[in-house]
Formats: C-alpha cells, structure tokens, sequence
C-alpha cells in the first residue's frame, strides 16, 4: 500500500504578499484588481481617468447645488445627477472590497474611508429625510465634497509628495520651530516698540501681525506706526521672501531622490512585481520581459 504524501501548504508569491491590501491569485477578482488598483496598464489607465471625471463632475455639482439660485431651479437635475453619481461610486466601492484579499484593511484605511464618506451623504439623506434634529441634511450633502479626496488614490505624484513630506518631516519641523522663533522675538519687540494704540495690545496680537507679515499674507488690519516698528517689519517682508522658499526645496529634492530612485526599479506589467534590479531585463517572479 502506497504511501500518501504529505499536504503541503502553497505560499502565494512575494509580490501578493506585498501588494497593497493583498493581490488575489487570479480568476476574476484579479482582473478588477488590475483594472482598478493597477494604473500602468492602457485598461487600468482608462479606468482612473473616467474615474476622475466622475468625480470632477460630481463635485461641481456639489458647488452648483450650494448656489441658491441653481439649487432651486435645477432640484430635480441635481437630484438625479446625485443619485447617479452615488450608484458609481457605490459600485467602484464594492468592487474594491471583493477584489482585494484584505477587504477590512481596505475599508479601514484612508481611501477606504474616503471612499465610505463619498457615497455615505446620499444614504443619510435618504434615510433620513426630515430627521433635522439628528443630522442637518444640508451640511450632510456639502460633505459630498469630500470626493475630491478620492482623486489622490489615482495620480503617482500624490504618493510621491506625501512620501517625500513623510521624509522631509524632521528638516521641516525645524524650519518650523525657526520661524516660529522669529515671529516670537520679532512680534515681543514690536509689541515693546509700539502702543496699544497702534493696535499691538498684547504679544499675541503682536505675533499674529508678525506671522502675517513673515508670510507676505498682510491683511492691514494692523499695521506699525512707529519708526522701529516700521524697520522690523520691513525686514521681515524680505525675510518672507526666503521663508516660503525652505520648505518647498526641502520637499521637491526629497521627491526628485524618490522618483529616481522608483524609476531604477521598474513594474513588471504582467504580474505587477516590483523591485527589480536597475540592470533586470526579465521579471523576478514571473519571467517576462520587462
């Protein structure tokens, strides 16, 4: 009598593993996985510009709807657009639920959450037609702008800015705590060098005219008259100059060093792995030219 085999368990493929929210091994899940999560192939691409003007559309319906004189008129188109609008991103929401092998960790992170909050409005109102007591439905449906949040999750530079910010943090903080300085010393001697008077009764409000100063924003509503107070803050709007200049150096060489470095590694288009050497000319995983 023949011996049985031991059952071993199959280990999916590292790049499953590593993909985000867990790439299915195949069948039809992966083939909405590639439409909706991959952006490199020409489906994957159309998909995510449709998507985008859906969302554009939506949102400027949003905005047409808080003008009186449109929301008035045009109720009923509005309306229908909205629930139009609802059923597409309702139905984008529940594909990328059944498509993923970690539909939780989906729905609990930020786009997940996003998505909830650009379909969630529409089902509120709907259920609660004249619950004014609960929810204000009016403020409820302004919510719907929030889909506009919904375009980062398909643009590569918005993951490329937040990663090179996420990197940049520290040079950033103290950039920060430096002008933060600045306007603390600056705004304590024009509040010691001016009169309540002009206007600076309080080192607060002193700092709160130097921080408007420091950034070129100068809204006028307090202004120095003194001739100190006049040579501070003359310095500090050529000093703004160079402020606003920091941080985005900072965060534009850190996403130059990204891109770079992403590029060196390119995106095999029939597996969707990652990583490879700068050199490869096959796939890692699955042996495809890349």
């Amino acid at each position: 009598m023949a011996e049985a085999k031991p059952v071993t368990s199959r280990r999916l493929p590292q790049w499953l593993d590593d993909a985000p929210f867990g790439r299915p091994a195949g069948g039809w899940r992966l083939r909405v996985y590639r439409l909706i999560f991959e952006s490199e192939t020409p489906a994957g691409r159309a998909f995510d510009i449709a998507l985008m003007v859906v969302i554009l559309l939506s949102v400027g319906v949003v905005m047409a709807d808080s003008v009186e004189s449109f929301g008035g008129r045009y109720r009923f188109v509005f309306d229908r657009l909205e629930f139009a609008f609802t059923f597409i991103f309702t139905l984008e929401y529940v594909l990328r639920l059944c498509s993923v092998r970690h539909p939780i960790r989906y729905a609990t992170s930020f786009f997940g959450l996003v998505d909830l909050l650009a379909v969630m409005p529409t089902y509120m109102a709907l259920f609660f037609p004249e619950a004014s007591a609960l929810i204000n439905i009016r403020v409820l449906r302004l919510l719907r702008v929030f889909r506009i949040l919904k375009l980062t999750a398909y643009v590569d530079e918005y993951r490329y800015l937040g990663q090179a910010i996420v990197a940049s943090r520290r040079k950033i903080l103290v950039f920060l705590a430096t002008v933060l300085i600045i306007v603390l010393v600056s705004g304590t001697i024009v509040y010691l060098a001016e009169r309540p008077e002009n206007g600076f009764t309080s080192i607060p409000t002193s700092v709160y005219w130097a921080i408007t100063t420091v950034t070129t924003v100068g809204f006028g509503d307090i202004a120095p008259k003194t001739d100190i107070g006049r040579l501070i803050a003359s310095l500090m709007m050529l000093l703004g100059w160079g402020i606003l200049a920091v941080p985005t150096g900072i965060v534009t060489a850190e996403m130059t060093m990204r891109r770079f470095t992403a590029d060196r590694g390119g995106r095999c288009q029939a597996c969707g792995s990652v990583g490879h050497e700068a050199s490869a000319r096959f796939c890692k995983d699955c042996g495809a030219r890349l």
